[in-house]
């Protein structure tokens, strides 16, 4: 099951970097939600991710993430003290915190121009996430980090792609066929009916002329 998951990650990574142009090394923003997960499961989020994804990343999270868990309290200091680990991505919101989905809405923007990876567990978090195309979502299941499949705006993004007349390299090519598999969008072509050839008649050349009877 784990080479499996790793198969697929790697995959749906192939296709990103194609058709999105996210590069190494990745930048996984990470909420409080995560980072409790985390926590609990006694996953270690860098490590693990490493190797799950076998590249190189870097993690990051925000200030007002980290602010949003101090106002939680006690409840969340796990989450807190592995998540201050993590570098901070400067934000707009220094003199008055927002909420973490806020924060990290603004970092995305409406194209994700900067390939940022997003690591929650909100259900908001993700379902903004996913509304936009190439923006890869991991989530912890059963002390696993999992990336998550792609969204219907990533899958219609590569169906359109794949319509677009545009020559594409080899390479480009099986990673938008890996990733319509991996969403389930490949339509199968139909195979052209066989001819079959009926059975043949005598060469000619082998075939005597029957002799004329004299009168």
């Amino acid at each position: 099951m784990k080479i499996k998951r790793q198969k697929q990650a790697r995959h749906l990574l192939s296709m990103y970097k194609n058709s999105f142009r996210i590069q190494e090394p990745f930048q996984v923003l990470i909420d409080g939600t995560f980072a409790q997960a985390a926590y609990k499961n006694k996953v270690f989020i860098e490590d693990q991710l490493s190797k799950y994804l076998s590249c190189s990343l870097r993690c990051f999270t925000t200030k007002c993430v980290l602010a949003e868990l101090s106002l939680l309290g006690s409840e969340m200091r796990g989450a807190k003290a592995i998540i201050q680990k993590f570098q901070t991505k400067p934000c707009s919101h220094d003199d008055s915190p927002t909420s973490a989905v806020k924060c990290l809405k603004s970092l995305i923007g409406d194209k994700n121009e900067h390939g940022y990876f997003i690591a929650t567990q909100d259900a908001n978090l993700t379902k903004l996430a996913r509304s936009i195309p190439g923006i890869p979502v991991l989530y912890i299941y059963q002390m696993s980090i999992i990336l998550d499949k792609p969204s219907k705006a990533t899958s219609n993004f590569v169906k359109d792609l794949s319509s677009d007349k545009i020559r594409m390299p080899a390479e480009q090519k099986a990673s938008l066929l890996a990733m319509k598999k991996e969403a389930n969008i490949i339509i199968p072509q139909k195979r052209k009916p066989v001819k079959r050839k009926g059975p043949k008649g005598p060469n000619p050349l082998s075939v005597k002329k029957k002799k004329k009877k004299g009168n």
